[in-house]
Order: C-alpha cells, then sequence, then structure tokens
C-alpha cells in the first residue's frame, strides 16, 4: 500500500510574505490541535446541572401503538417521559423543493398512533444522569400490535411514490430502431450508513435568553431556521454552534427528528439538556445513502457511437423525508448521459418510500449512480463490439468546442477538456503495457482486470457569505457562513485570504461554524465550500484590499458580501484501476488506481489529494464491502460493526493522483469540486476492472457490493451456465 504524493515545495512555508498562497501545499493548520485532543465536538460540553435524554425507539417496522405505560414516581433521577402525544404539534422537518409535488408523509417526531420504522423514536427520557435516563428508557411499557409491513408500502402501492420526474429530448424510438447494437445495465446501488467517526451528539442550552445549541452539523444556519421554526422562535432566539465535527458525508446536512426533540425538551424544561448517540444508534436512525436502482438501455452504431439512452433512476427512500432527500435521485437523473455527446435522451427519475430510516444525501448523492450507469455501458458495449475501452470513451466525448452544453435536465457541463484528460490518464499509467502484462498474467492463470471509470460533477450552486475585516495590527479576521467537517477548510481559506491581502496565511484568523459570529450561509455541501463560500472569501479580502488603496490612513477596514455564482461549475476527472480475482475464493485485490481530475483552480493540492483518496477509500467500501441489509420483515440486520464491514488502512491500493487545471469561469475563484471525487470515480473503474478479469469465465454482472461471496457466486452461476 501506498500514496504517491508530491514532496512540499522548498517555498511552500516561506519567511516573506508575498508568497502566491493560492495553489501552495501548505499543512493543515487544523491539526496540531485536533491531534492532541484539543478539539471541540458537540459531546465535549456538557453544561452544570445538564439533564441526559434517552430515546426508546420501535422494535417493529409497522405496528399500532396501543399503549404506554410508564411510572418516574420511583425515579427520583427521572425529570420526564415525553411520547408523541405531548409533541403532536411540533412542526415537521421541511423538505427541499427541488423536484415538484413531492408526497411528504405524515411522520411525527416522535411515533404518534403508529410505528413506521424499526429504530423510530417513540418516547424520550430526559433525567439527570445518562445511566438514569437508560435504565427509565428500559423500564417503559409500550404495547403495540404489528401489522404487515408490505401492506402499504410495497413499490406497486400508488401512495407509496414520493415523486417522478422525466424529460425526453429526439427521436428515441428511431435511434434504438436503427441501432446496429442495443446494450442494457442495471445497477442496485446497496444502501450505505455514513459512520463519521462522531456519532450525533447535542446539546441546548439557555444563556441570556437564546436557545444555545452545539451540534454536529454540515449546515448551522439552515439548522438555526429549521429549529427555531420547529418551535415556534425568532431565529435571533436561536443559536448553532459546530466547532468541530467528526466526519458528516452528507449525513449531517439535514436535521434529523431526535435534533428537533432535544431542542425542543430544552426549550420545555428550560433546562440544559445533553444527547449523545451510541453506535447502534446511527444505524438505526442516521440517515442512510444511496439504495438506488438505476437501469439503462443505449443504443450504439457498429463503430462505437451511442446514439441514444434510456434510463430509469428509482430512488429508495425511508419511512420520512430529510430536507435533502430528493437530491440523490435528481442529480443521478440530470447528469446523464454523462461526459457523452447523446440527444435523443428519454429519463426517468421516480422514489418510493419504505420501511426503514430515511436516506439523505451521502458523499457523491446521485454523482456516482450516474457515472456507473454510463461507465457500465461504455464497457459492455466496447466489449461486444470489440472496441478498446478507450477508444469507445473518446469516440463519444463531447469536445471541447461543445461546453458548455445545455441538456434537457437542466445541466449545463461548462468547462473542460475530457478527451486529453483520458489520454493523459492513459499516458501516466503506460495502458499498453499493462494490457500486455494483463495478457501475460492471464496466460500464466491469473485473472487480472483493467477498469476505467470517467466523471462529471456539478458543484454547487447559489450563494455564500463572507466578512473580511483588518486591523492596524496586521491581523485579519475572516468569518464565513460556510462550515467544516475536517477537509481543512481553515487552512485554503486562510490561503485565499492571505493571498489577496498579501499576509502570512497564520495572520488569518478563519471563524466558522457558530451562527451567532458568522454571516449567514449555506454550509458545507454539494462540493460548494470552497468554489462558493472561497469566492465569497475572495470577493470579500478584494474589497478590504481596495479600501487599503483608495484609504491608505484608516486604522482599521471590513467589508461583508453575499456572493451568489453566476453559475454552476462542473468538475471531471478518470480513474483507472487494476485488480486480481481470485477464482477459487471470489477475493478481489485491488493492486493500484491511477487518478486524473480537473478541479479548475485549486488552493491547496495537498488538500485536494487528501480529499480524493478519502473519497477513493468510501468508493471502494461501496463497490466491494458496505451495504445496509433488512430482511424482508424490515427488521435491520446490519446493526454494529460485526455486521457492516468498512474499508481499513490494509484494504487500500496504491494510488497514484495526478491533475490538470481548467479553471471555470462559474465562479471568481475559478474552483471545481473535488471532496465527492474519489466516491464517483473508483466504484465505476473498479467494477469495470474486476468484470474485466471475469469475462473469460462468463461473468457479464455483478451485484454491489463484490463481496468474496457474491464473485465466488457469480463464477460458480458462469460455470454453471457453461456447462461446466
Amino acid at each position: 500500500m501506498g500514496f504517491n504524493i508530491a514532496p512540499l515545495p522548498q517555498d511552500s512555508d516561506p519567511a516573506r510574505v508575498d508568497h502566491p498562497w493560492i495553489g501552495a501545499a501548505r499543512r493543515r493548520v487544523e491539526d496540531d490541535r485536533l491531534t492532541t485532543g484539543a478539539g471541540s465536538f458537540s459531546s465535549d460540553t456538557s453544561p452544570a446541572d445538564c439533564l441526559h435524554i434517552v430515546f426508546v425507539r420501535s422494535p417493529f417496522p409497522a405496528a399500532r401503538i396501543l399503549d404506554i405505560e410508564y411510572d418516574i414516581a420511583d425515579a427520583p433521577d427521572v425529570v420526564a417521559v415525553y411520547t408523541g402525544n405531548d409533541t403532536a404539534g411540533l412542526e415537521v422537518l421541511p423538505v427541499n423543493p427541488i423536484v415538484e409535488n413531492i408526497q411528504v408523509p405524515a411522520c411525527g417526531l416522535l411515533a404518534h398512533g403508529q410505528v413506521s420504522s424499526v429504530g423510530q423514536p417513540v418516547a424520550l427520557v430526559v433525567a439527570r444522569t445518562a445511566n438514569a435516563a437508560q435504565d427509565a428508557a428500559e423500564g417503559i411499557f409500550i404495547d403495540y400490535e404489528e401489522t404487515d409491513p408490505t401492506d402499504d408500502l410495497s413499490p406497486d402501492c400508488p401512495d407509496n411514490l414520493a415523486f417522478e420526474k422525466s424529460w425526453t429530448d429526439g427521436d428515441v424510438a428511431g435511434a434504438f430502431a436503427d441501432a446496429h447494437l442495443t446494450v442494457k445495465v442495471r445497477n442496485a446501488h446497496p444502501r450505505l450508513t455514513a459512520m463519521p467517526l462522531e456519532p450525533r451528539a447535542m446539546v441546548a442550552e439557555w444563556q441570556d435568553d437564546v436557545l444555545c445549541v452545539r451540534l454536529a452539523t454540515q449546515t448551522p444556519h439552515r439548522a438555526r431556521t429549521d429549529i427555531a421554526t420547529s418551535l415556534g422562535l425568532e431565529e435571533t432566539q436561536v443559536r448553532v454552534i459546530a466547532t468541530d465535527v467528526g466526519g458528516a458525508f452528507g449525513a449531517r446536512a439535514s436535521l434529523h427528528p431526535e435534533e428537533i426533540l432535544v431542542a425542543w425538551a430544552a426549550n420545555k424544561l428550560r433546562k440544559s439538556v445533553k444527547w449523545v448517540a451510541e453506535r447502534s444508534e446511527e444505524f438505526l436512525s442516521q440517515c442512510h445513502g444511496r439504495g438506488t436502482i438505476c437501469e439503462a438501455e443505449a443504443a450504439f452504431t457498429s463503430d462505437g457511437r451511442m446514439t441514444a439512452l434510456q434510463a430509469n433512476i428509482n430512488g429508495l427512500l425511508g419511512h420520512w423525508l430529510p430536507y435533502s432527500a430528493a437530491v440523490p435521485s435528481w442529480n443521478a437523473a440530470r447528469i446523464l448521459p454523462g461526459p457523452y455527446d447523446v440527444d435523443d435522451l428519454d429519463i426517468r427519475m421516480s422514489a418510493h418510500f419504505s420501511r426503514t430510516s430515511a436516506v439523505n444525501i451521502y458523499r457523491g448523492a446521485g454523482r456516482p449512480e450516474a457515472a456507473l450507469l454510463m461507465e457500465r455501458l461504455m464497457d459492455r458495449a466496447a466489449r461486444q463490439l470489440s472496441i478498446d475501452p478507450v477508444a469507445i470513451r473518446q469516440r463519444n466525448f463531447l469536445s471541447t468546442d461543445q461546453l458548455p452544453k445545455s441538456r434537457i435536465t437542466g445541466a449545463r457541463p461548462d468547462s473542460g477538456d475530457y478527451a486529453a484528460a483520458l489520454n493523459k490518464l492513459v499516458e501516466i499509467s503506460d495502458y499498453e503495457e499493462l494490457r500486455r502484462r494483463q495478457e501475460t498474467r492471464i496466460t500464466a492463470g491469473e485473472h487480472v482486470g483493467l477498469g476505467f471509470g470517467f466523471y462529471i460533477e456539478p458543484c454547487g450552486q447559489g450563494w455564500e457569505s463572507a466578512r473580511v475585516s483588518l486591523g492596524a495590527s496586521g491581523k485579519v479576521t475572516a468569518a464565513t457562513g460556510s462550515s467544516a467537517q475536517g477537509q481543512g477548510r481553515e487552512t485554503a481559506y486562510q490561503q485565499i485570504v492571505a493571498d489577496v491581502l498579501n499576509v502570512d496565511p497564520d495572520d488569518v484568523l478563519i471563524v466558522h461554524g457558530d451562527t451567532a459570529q458568522t454571516p449567514p450561509g449555506i454550509g458545507a455541501l454539494a462540493s460548494r465550500s470552497t468554489a462558493i463560500g472561497g469566492s465569497a472569501l475572495l470577493q470579500a479580502a478584494r474589497e478590504v484590499a481596495q479600501q487599503q488603496k483608495d484609504n491608505p490612513g484608516r486604522q482599521d477596514y471590513v467589508a461583508d458580501v453575499v456572493y451568489e455564482a453566476k453559475a454552476e461549475a462542473w468538475s471531471y476527472g478518470c480513474c483507472l484501476a487494476l485488480v486480481a480475482v481470485d477464482e477459487d475464493t471470489g477475493v478481489v485485490d485491488v493492486e493500484k488506481i491511477w487518478w486524473l481530475d480537473d478541479a479548475g483552480t485549486v488552493v491547496n493540492p495537498m488538500l485536494v489529494k487528501g480529499q480524493i483518496m478519502g473519497g477513493i477509500a468510501q468508493g471502494l467500501g461501496e463497490v466491494l464491502m458496505e451495504k445496509i441489509v433488512y430482511d424482508e420483515n424490515g427488521q435491520l440486520l446490519t446493526g454494529s460493526l460485526m455486521d457492516y464491514a468498512l474499508p481499513r488502512a490494509d484494504d487500500m491500493p496504491d494510488i497514484e493522483i495526478h491533475q490538470q487545471s481548467t479553471p471555470t469561469q462559474a465562479n471568481l475563484l475559478g474552483a471545481k469540486g473535488v471532496g465527492e471525487a474519489g466516491t464517483i470515480g473508483a466504484p465505476a473503474a473498479v467494477l469495470n476492472a474486476v468484470l474485466d478479469a471475469l469475462a473469460p469465465l462468463g461473468v457479464e454482472h455483478l451485484d454491489m457490493p463484490a463481496t468474496s461471496e457474491t464473485v465466488w457466486q457469480a463464477i460458480r452461476s458462469a460455470r454453471e451456465g457453461n456447462g461446466q
């Protein structure tokens, strides 16, 4: 295992302050604090006389609640027990109306009258100690009447449809009628859990007539709005603090019912309250990701040109909808046909409820689904037409002259050179030599495969805010409406501001994650934080620099800006995976990954490479080992790390990372997103490589994750089908 990362430049930490900091590989300033135990996470806070909360959860996926019995008279440490009757009037959490006519289920924050999923909170216990709350929770008797979990939430039930949308362009039927070849693929993406190191945690307390909430969130300002709305408070009465967040990956972009309920309890009791989730609760009730079923058929000419695409994206949701519930399916559909020049399109999208935990955005949020669908189609057509996988992609790429490209789905890939990127990766990896070595190893009895994954990625749109101030001491304070969850954002933001104001980055204080100290903002999600949040800081710093020029005698300068991106930036990249498969055991060994991407203006290449490696790790998890599993009765079977596999250090291959840069015109900084890239390109490349390795055995399809059992069963089925 190894990572090929260029060493730091000799001048990356100079004494002089006129260094161009944008583009410098500067070490993360957050690490000294975080690696020495000086971080400030939500669960680290325990106000004096703090009360503790434990949730009682449903053991059934479907049941009526007949009665709830509890007696706290003999439990002096128990302060209160609340049920759905107490919270029935609370506002339900909002849902992003990105797709029209979304059906929002009438699901209370605490179950009221019936339960719709295993793990749904049914009661809330408040006690003076966490142990007392847990003991009281275990003593509550709830009389359930089980109902059939398949009665009203089957995919065939009309009431189960959450939303649907379709786009049609060109003569799709005619293109298929004239096709030399048509190919079909079906990808069932496993449902995943984000698994941040820090479980959900929240502390709520009243301070000077303000409800102060310490919360692990990607969107502090939106969390403040949602809490205030649900509790009937003014936004000025709520403060959200997310100083350090131990990972998020999309799961913390939206509030969960538990977080509203903790704030509600603090408001009702006028006491400080604290809730820290156990890992088992995260499996049961934290928002999951993926789970989408993607099907497509493509028409090709004899020389490998794709002429038409029919695709169906079916998202499987949960029993309630978080804010971004529609985004993964919408993204997967609108990105199609990815980087390829196909004008005859029939794309359909729908999503259905299920008796499970909710599904929300998860690192990539629809982008991996779109990439895998197109890349599997390309590889399948290439094999049937006896065309090299590189050649068939090159024949179908959008050219630089065609960008920006407006599509019927509303997507508009804006810039780049897809063909040059793939050619560069072919050169870097010495692809022709890899194919020769592959043949040699196959002749020796090995099963070795090479697979490509090309992707394009929408990188956020809309606005973000910033405030930059410069005092007489030369110290700079930069406050951002964006937030951080371990990406090294303080480091990158320091570099942007320092570059404009010609100061040392260490003289720039970055303020984020506290709604009382930062201007309103959207937050960190959708690969938008550097592109849009960074552009806001860039604009504010430039205004301060102009103030210095216009009024050189002033003692202090300050600029507040609300920056809105002109358009949505689109990054892109390609990945090549080399794998070996053990025919006897089905074990997949990812030997090496070559990576090349275009993220536009790169603020800090070291941070970019770290983000790519982390994304690749999560992409490998999806394609090879991770899967949330419910049985046919709606019971969760993967409720702990004993049952749910995660990538470990020894699962990581050698990774060689390269970049090219085409700055975008969509934002001031010229930056595109990169934080989700690894989860988008790696699954397609690895799955294509595994199927390339298994092709001589007759295996044409693999369900994900491609565990050793799944691969072994596919080999066995192919042998039986061939009469072996």
